[in-house]
Order: structure tokens, then sequence, then C-alpha cells
């Protein structure tokens, strides 16, 4: 596991990314993933990556994840540096 964080200057953004080297997220799973109560454990809430990624909005950033079925997962929050408007 890898954990990054630097500036995107030209997008005024802060980037923190987390990469793993598991097995992936099957494909039919990555179109719901910030759904709210979608879950493939037992016992979850499906709540965390939707609650998440509604903060991110509101703060004006963003949530991004990439990953293949067998390469592992790449999650990457941008928020916004500096003074909005």
């Amino acid at each position: 596991d890898r954990l990054k964080t630097g500036p995107r200057w030209k997008a005024r953004m802060l980037e923190v990314s987390i990469t793993d080297d598991g097995p992936g997220i099957p494909e039919d799973y990555r179109s719901r993933l910030f759904d709210p109560f979608f879950t493939t454990k037992d016992g979850g809430t499906g709540l965390g990556l939707s609650i998440c990624h509604t903060i991110a909005e509101q703060h004006r950033g963003s949530i991004h994840i990439e990953c293949g079925e067998e390469t592992g997962t790449q999650v990457s929050v941008r928020l916004p540096v500096g003074q909005q408007e």
C-alpha cells in the first residue's frame, strides 16, 4: 500500500492518493461505488464512500477511483487550496 500527497497547482487542488496492490474492484461494482447503501460486506451499511463523496463535493472537491480487476486500486481525494469565490 502507498500513500502520496501533493499539489495540483494548475487546478489549485491538493491531492491525496492511496494505492493498494489487492485484487481490484470487479467491473460491475465500479459504477455503484458512491451509491448510498451499496455494499459487498456482510453487515455493511454502504454509506462510507457515499458520505465521503458528498463531503468532498460540498467542499468543491472530488474523489476518483481507478482500478482494474487484478491490478489494485487507487483512490484520490482532491480538495481546493486557498480561497474560493
